[in-house]
């Protein structure tokens, strides 16, 4: 996950719409099923459902009444927690 594309699209959210980023995490899940695609391909459409996830999370934080600053270092604390545990 990189941290300036959540930031980016948290704000994307904000500006316009949590659906918008919704269709397009079902159009890229959608892709993955296409057999031709090769590993890396798989990543780089992975890692960009990540990030949208993790937007639509710090949306969700935001929301709740949280400072966008400290709600993309909780999402953040958590992700890299999870991944020391991992």
């Amino acid at each position: 996950m990189k941290l300036p594309i959540i930031k980016h699209l948290t704000e994307f959210i904000e500006q316009n719409d949590q659906d918008y980023v919704l269709e397009a995490i079902e159009t890229l899940e959608s892709l993955t099923e296409v057999p031709s695609l090769k590993d890396e391909e798989l990543d780089v459409i992975g890692e960009l459902i990540s990030n949208m996830y993790g937007a639509i999370e710090v949306d969700k934080l935001v929301k709740s009444g949280t400072d966008r600053k400290e709600a993309l270092n909780t999402f953040m604390k958590r992700v890299l927690g999870s991944i020391d545990k991992g």
